[in-house]
């Protein structure tokens, strides 16, 4: 709003500074900063908000130190994340913008998922919250609108410049065409773009003509495995968050440089065309994330809930999916993807040695992961840390993949 507002000022006074909104980097910058402060100050005043409300986690006893003293404690604070992501967004960004829009879909409709559950759970007093089918089949709902708008709009694009022999460097850099592909990713190979119609062509021809109707459940998966990734994740003190915050940076970095000519040129990357207008909600998520450690680092005043750990999941996903590095989200998503193994794996194992040896048994200690380390005696500030070390880890090696291939 304040970008169409400042832009009319601009064009049609010509207001000192008003120009200044037309840059990404600025606008950014503000979202960053506003988001921070919506975090930091109405986080405070919803917390005594739900204290009033009585709306306190119930724990169950689980035999974790320290995990009884944080019975009582306000969950829903994922509505912070929210209000904190959406309020710069729709401050400062382009709402003519189909990756925009559909961020701002996304946010909403797996917030409104979690905010039920918690509502279930709290105000209902059913310690299941909302049936796993009605989370899976939201899940779903959102896939088919990201996968159905990623494959059919017009606006989602990727430029190809066409390198006819006889033109110069500068001729065929500016000779170009936007096309709608279903193209990604590859990470650390040299030509480092898949069609997805070409492989599942190779796999199979039967295959390839249906590759259409083959994207939408990747995506489908894609979001749902995230969502539920970060979702188990949130399980100590702000894990979820400081991981999200370093995953959301690094897909900053991606934003930017997918959404510019200049950088996508000189890193012989896949330029998106108007993909850099999601720096802007990144930098908000950032933020937001950020500002809700504040209140959710050890000891937590507030917990963010499904409100949040649902959102932020799919949000990470929905953005992978844009910037068409969805095949990075095992290395990106690398602590998320860890915690969904070690669950599976446990309860995996668990029933086929019931079923073998008439006893079910453990691969670790206690599922997932970061409550097996709990078991095993550290703090859970510690685990947190280093689990938040790791991440950046990966971070990093996500990011080497722009330039080791």
């Amino acid at each position: 709003m304040l970008y169409y507002l400042f832009n009319y000022l601009d064009q049609h006074f010509d207001l000192f500074g008003a120009g200044v909104f037309r840059y990404i980097s600025f606008r950014a910058g503000l979202a960053a900063l506003i988001s921070l402060l919506i975090a930091m100050i109405f986080g405070g005043r919803l917390i005594k908000m739900l204290h009033r409300k009585q709306v306190g986690e119930s724990i169950r006893d689980l035999g974790l130190a320290g995990q009884m003293e944080k019975r009582g404690t306000p969950t829903m604070g994922g509505l912070i994340i929210l209000l904190a992501i959406l309020v710069p967004t729709l401050l400062l960004a382009r709402l003519d913008n189909v990756y925009i829009l559909l961020m701002i879909v996304s946010t909403i409709w797996l917030g409104a998922i979690g905010f039920l559950d918690d509502y279930i759970k709290v105000f209902k007093k059913n310690k299941e919250g909302l049936a796993g089918r009605f989370k899976v089949m939201g899940q779903i709902g959102l896939g088919l609108i990201v996968g159905l708008t990623l494959f059919f709009s017009d606006d989602v694009v990727v430029r190809q410049y066409l390198t006819s022999h006889g033109l110069s460097a500068v001729e065929a850099s500016s000779t170009y065409t936007d096309v709608r592909q279903m193209i990604t990713t590859i990470p650390f190979a040299k030509n480092n773009e898949l069609d997805y119609h070409h492989f599942f062509s190779f796999a199979s021809p039967v295959l390839g003509s249906y590759a259409r109707f083959l994207y939408i459940p990747l995506v489908i998966i894609i979001i749902t495995a995230v969502s539920n990734g970060a979702n188990i994740t949130d399980g100590i003190d702000g894990l979820a968050a400081g991981t999200s915050a370093i995953i959301a940076t690094t897909l900053i970095v991606f934003a930017w440089v997918s959404g510019n000519a200049i950088f996508a040129d000189y890193l012989n990357i896949m330029f998106i065309p108007n993909t850099g207008e999601l720096v802007i909600f990144c930098t908000a998520f950032v933020g937001a994330c950020v500002g809700f450690l504040w209140y959710n680092s050890y000891p937590a005043q507030v917990f963010m809930g499904d409100t949040g750990s649902l959102s932020i999941g799919g949000i990470i996903a929905v953005l992978a999916l844009i910037l068409r590095k969805e095949l990075l989200i095992p290395v990106l998503c690398g602590i998320f993807l860890i915690e969904n193994l070690s669950v599976m794996l446990q309860v995996g194992y668990f029933k086929y040695t019931k079923k073998k040896y008439g006893e079910g048994r453990r691969i670790f200690k206690m599922s997932p992961l970061h409550h097996h380390y709990q078991k095993l005696g550290y703090h859970e500030a510690k685990i947190v840390s280093r689990f938040w070390t790791v991440g950046i880890m990966l971070a990093i090696l996500t990011l080497a993949t722009l330039k080791l291939r």
